[in-house]
């Protein structure tokens, strides 16, 4: 009897050592196979972004276009070609909506259209979405401080702030 249960143990571990080594190599290849998935994300996101810069470049001639146009049939002061590309660059990515104004008026148009606290990091996407490059190596700690030094704003929580509002407004 203690013979049959030796052999029963012994094919056991050798099925044991069977499916361990199958298991490396099904791994193995899952491993090679997430990173051929995750270089091919890469080349598509690649390729995404060629496309959307050659579609927006063939929006930006034709915008350009359009603005020179224009502006000669308005008789206008005209425009050089890289100015106008630039115009319509800001004109088709909505970046021109904060031009002329500081981080915290911009900022200020930013939470009164909101009506709600937001973070740093969500203001500084609205900023740059909307036209101010902020320089520097923490952008988003530039606006909080910027933000956190005008008297139009309160802290709520850790680099998110809403508009303080005015007790005396209708008065």
């Amino acid at each position: 009897m203690a013979e049959e249960f030796k052999d029963i143990i012994v094919g056991l571990e050798q099925r044991i050592k069977n499916y361990r080594t199958r298991l490396k190599d099904v791994e193995k290849k899952r491993e090679k196979l997430s990173d051929q998935v995750e270089t091919i994300q890469k080349y598509l996101e690649v390729a995404e972004t060629l496309y959307r810069v050659e579609v927006d470049k063939a929006k930006l001639a034709s915008l350009s276009t359009q603005i020179t146009t224009e502006d000669v049939a308005n008789n206008s002061p005209a425009i050089s070609g890289s100015d106008a590309e630039d115009q319509a660059r800001d004109i088709l990515l909505g970046r021109s909506r904060f031009s002329r104004l500081n981080i915290p008026d911009a900022t200020y148009k930013i939470l009164s259209e909101t009506r709600k606290p937001m973070h740093a990091k969500d203001l500084y996407q609205r900023l740059l979405e909307g036209g101010i490059h902020i320089r520097g190596k923490t952008p988003v700690t530039s606006i909080a401080t910027a933000v956190k030094r005008d008297k139009r704003f309160r802290k709520v929580l850790p680099n998110t702030f809403e508009l303080v509002e005015d007790k005396n407004v209708g008065t």
